[in-house]
This record gives C-alpha cells, sequence and structure tokens, in this order.
C-alpha cells in the first residue's frame, strides 16, 4: 500500500504508531523514490520487524549497517523500505531520530548502544517491593534527560510498599522536576492516569529486572502479551522475560517500548543530562566562593555547607562526584583534547599532593 505524502498524518495508517507531520516531511525524499515507510518494533541479529501500513514485515537491516552501532535502525526507528535481493524487504534509510536513549556498552572500544528512538517519555521503573537504589535511580534520570525525552518515575508494586508516601518523597529528593507516580498493576492504582500521560506519544520503559516493567505492560496494553515470572522473594530480583527491545501501540493512544531489565546502565556523553539530574546541586554550587570548586574541601563552599545543614545528603553529592568522574572517563576515552586536559589535571594534583607532603615532613636535614 503506497500512502500519498498529501495524505494528512491523523489519517495515516502509521498514526496509532506515531507517525505525524514531521515524520512524513521527512520521509517525503524517500516515497519519492518509491519506497515505503515502516517504523520498527523490534530489532534481532541483522533483522527487524517493522510495522507498515499493510502489517508488520520481517526485513534486512544489512544496506544500513555500518562501524557505528548507533546508526543502525533501533527498536522505535522510522526507516525506509525497499525491495531486498533475497526476498526479504530491506531497510533502506533511517529518518533523522528526534530523541535517542543512549547507553554505553560494556566494550572496551567505547561503543554506545541506543536503547530506544523518537521517545517522548522515559519511563523509569522502580520497585517498592524492596529499597529502593537512589544511586541508580539518578543514573537512569541523567540519561533520560540526556535522551532529550521527559522523565517519568514510576513506583511499582506500590500494593506491597508500607509507606508509599515515604518512598515517593525519597525518590522526589532525586529527581527535581520529574513527575513520581506510585502504581500497582495488581490493584490498577495509578494506571489511569499513567496511561493518560502516555496516550499520544512514545515512551521507553527502563529498569532493572524483577521491577514489574512486564506486568505493566500487559495491564497497560490490556491483553498478556509479554511473560511474567515471580521475583525472588530474597531480594526482589527478578529473572530476565523480555529479551528484546519491543515495541506495542496502547488501547488509549500511544506506543511503548519495553526494554530487558538493565544491570549495568553505563553514561554516554550526559553531562547535560547529570546537569538537570543534579540540578540542586549545580544551583547550589552558584553560590560557591570559587567558580572551579570541586565540592571537597574549598573555603567558601555552598554545596559543603548545604551538607553540614542537613539541606542536601552526603549520599547524593558522593553519587554526583561519582557520576560527574564516569561521565568524563568516558569521554576522554574518545576525545584525544579532553584525555590530554585531564593527563595535565592528574600531574598537576600529584605535584600539589607532593608538595603538601614536603611541606608536613618539613625541611630535610
Amino acid at each position: 500500500m503506497n500512502v500519498s505524502d498529501t495524505t494528512p498524518a491523523s489519517a495515516h495508517p502509521l498514526a496509532l504508531y506515531g507517525w505525524d507531520e514531521r515524520t512524513a516531511a521527512a520521509f517525503v525524499p524517500h516515497e519519492r523514490r518509491g519506497l515505503l515507510p515502516a517504523r520498527v518494533v523490534r530489532v534481532d541479529r541483522g533483522r527487524c520487524e517493522a510495522v507498515t501500513a499493510d502489517g508488520t514485515v520481517r526485513a534486512d537491516t544489512a544496506p544500513v549497517a555500518g562501524p557505528d552501532p548507533t546508526h543502525g535502525p533501533c527498536t522505535g526507528d522510522w526507516v525506509a523500505l525497499g525491495p531486498g535481493a533475497g526476498g526479504l524487504p530491506e531497510v533502506r534509510a533511517v529518518l533523522p531520530r528526534r530523541t535517542a536513549f543512549v547507553r554505553s556498552t560494556s566494550s572496551k572500544r567505547s561503543e554506545g548502544q541506543v536503547l530506544a528512538a523518537n521517545v517522548d517519555h522515559a519511563v523509569v521503573a522502580v520497585s517498592l517491593a524492596v529499597p529502593p537504589d537512589l544511586g541508580r535511580l539518578e543514573r537512569f534520570l541523567a540519561l533520560a534527560w540526556e535522551s532529550g525525552a521527559r522523565p517519568l518515575v514510576v513506583l511499582t508494586k506500590a500494593d506491597l510498599a508500607p509507606d508509599a508516601d515515604h518512598a515517593v518523597a525519597d525518590a522526589e529528593a532525586v529527581a527535581p522536576g520529574v513527575t513520581v507516580l506510585p502504581v500497582s498493576a495488581r490493584t490498577g492504582e495509578g494506571l489511569d492516569v499513567l496511561a493518560a500521560v502516555l496516550g499520544g506519544g512514545t515512551a521507553v520503559l527502563l529498569g532493572q529486572s524483577g521491577v514489574g516493567k512486564s506486568t505493566l505492560v500487559n495491564a497497560l496494553v490490556g491483553q498478556q502479551v509479554l511473560a511474567v515470572r515471580e521475583t525472588r522473594a530474597s531480594d526482589g530480583k527478578g529473572r530476565h522475560t523480555t529479551t528484546a527491545r519491543e515495541l506495542f501501540a496502547l488501547p488509549g493512544g500511544g506506543v511503548l517500548i519495553d526494554t530487558p531489565g538493565l544491570r549495568g546502565v553505563g553514561l554516554w556523553d550526559a553531562e547535560e543530562g547529570l546537569g538537570r539530574t543534579f540540578s540542586d546541586i549545580e544551583e547550589t554550587a552558584r553560590d560557591c566562593r570559587f567558580r572551579d570548586c570541586a565540592h571537597t574541601t574549598e573555603p567558601g563552599c555552598a554545596v559543603l555547607a548545604a551538607v553540614d545543614d542537613g539541606t542536601l545528603s552526603e549520599r547524593r553529592l558522593d553519587s554526583y562526584r561519582r557520576l560527574l568522574r564516569e561521565n568524563r572517563y568516558l569521554a576522554a576515552r574518545t576525545d584525544a583534547r579532553l584525555r590530554s586536559e585531564l593527563r595535565r589535571d592528574w600531574k598537576r594534583k600529584q605535584a600539589i599532593g607532593r608538595d603538601a607532603m614536603e611541606r608536613k615532613r618539613g625541611p630535610r636535614r
């Protein structure tokens, strides 16, 4: 089925999957070449499943695969399909992404991995069945802000929390400017509000194994589209039930991308995202005496003063320092200029340390 570029976006067969005026305008050059629009719903080993105006097809991604894994098709991408030599359609082009949720891989080659593209909301799921890991939540939020999407914290299994209000307050304290919503797929608490927030856009669901992502997807979609396993009673952790990133249309509008449980969430060029996540610290730092204050032992440090008076937790400051170091180190692995700056800074600190030790020892006899 060939849909003319004059077809209103709202009447397009792919409108249910997020087709809009912006996507239609980006696809015009490809339509003139006789290619068909599709949205990737799943990627697996050089092939992808993509939904078209005529239904879901399996397509070969080899024509657009390259050395940079962030450029290949991923779940949520809009692509242009053409006939392939092996009988399967081929992905001939990937349309420009509005947003992209990217993390660093475990590879020693400093590669990034795009988990989802063209996302409006990055939903970070945190289970209330066990004490929340606030440091991990901050890490997810930094990547969510960096992606260009709007973060949303969903506290799952609210029916198992003896004091959900306290958990909400803790999450809000580490997520300035972010909505925190407690939900329960078992009782239905908060699901209508969550569905309303996600309606009309694209959302990606992120979190560790066992937080209840698959159960939440089933509840939002309204049918059993994903397998669910019980979590371990000892630590609340679950086994992977989702093995690939997959996109689902929601009955009330919008689409949701489910992702496998993420054990490791490495930062990937997330300087701006860290600034948004720790906006309270960076706002306080404006009152420090020195502009390059490292918030360690400097006199007149407003951030350390906030820790002393209880306005800011020491755990949060430690998390901020740690994530900044990690992000800068990762950037230095691919940026020669930044590597040189870090080396100079390290030598300067070594010199200062040696000088301090010599002054402490006193003059040599």
